[in-house]
């Protein structure tokens, strides 16, 4: 290939088809289609979640602000899990055995994927963590919060979603 277009025309095209990769995630456009096979062997797909509130967190267990926000995505998961709110929350890269190690002893109630079983952290970006991508109903992202950020901006965040309490109002 490179004797076709040379290195230069090559960087080019790598540099171009990051780019389209990288705008694959528009606020207010539908999140591009994915497939999800959980930890517990349920598969998630675009379709499966519409109509419901999709919230996705990417993380690892060496990620201490990961590690600060889990108490807050624990609380608004159970909270808003009558609403629809379904939270999938992707590891980004770590062994099958050490994840559910972790999660043994610090069990959640989001539906735990990792990273090789699904193609969200492509499409999403996800390079630093925790990141979380809103969706609506509609299957549209409405946000997207790179880092820990503690209860009011998760809840900002749901809010822009259709997910709102009594509770958020003060936020």
């Amino acid at each position: 290939m490179a004797a076709l277009f040379g290195r230069k025309s090559i960087f080019l095209l790598v540099a171009c088809f990051g780019a389209i990769c990288a705008l694959a995630l528009d606020l207010n456009k539908p999140l591009p289609h994915f497939v999800a096979k959980t930890m517990d062997g349920e598969r998630i797909t675009t379709e499966s979640v519409k109509g419901k509130v999709l919230l996705l967190e990417f993380w690892a267990t060496w990620c201490q602000p990961c590690k600060s926000d889990e108490p807050v995505v624990e609380k608004l998961t159970k909270e808003f899990e009558k609403d629809g709110l379904i939270v999938l929350a992707v590891n980004m890269g770590e062994p099958r055995r050490k994840v559910k190690k972790y999660l043994e002893n610090s069990p959640r109630s989001a539906k735990m994927v990792l990273a090789e079983d699904t193609t969200l952290a492509a499409i999403c970006d996800a390079n630093a963590y925790p990141m979380y991508v809103a969706v609506n109903r509609d299957g549209d992202v409405v946000g997207v919060q790179r880092g820990a950020g503690g209860e009011r901006p998760l809840r900002r965040l749901l809010a822009k979603a259709g997910l709102s309490a009594e509770e958020q109002e003060q936020y």
